[in-house]
């Protein structure tokens, strides 16, 4: 993963060291990809872990990863 949205969010945080809600992303609008799951579900990105996360996507759909975060 790239380190650069924690550098941007810094770079852009109010004095407060606040960073402003319009840099803030829940992923909510966003379609989850095969290696998001993945490493949601805290695996390796291996090819058998992604075609096990595409037949979950498939199935289940968002909620797939919503079932793996807190």
């Amino acid at each position: 993963m790239s380190e650069e949205p924690e550098t941007v969010s810094e770079a852009l945080a109010g004095p407060d060291g606040v960073t402003p809600d319009r840099l803030l992303h829940t992923g909510a609008s966003d379609r989850p990809s095969p290696e998001d799951l993945v490493l949601a579900s805290g695996r390796d990105l291996t090819p058998e872990n992604l075609d096990w996360a595409r037949r979950k996507l498939a199935d289940e759909g968002r909620s797939a990863i919503d079932k793996q975060l807190p």
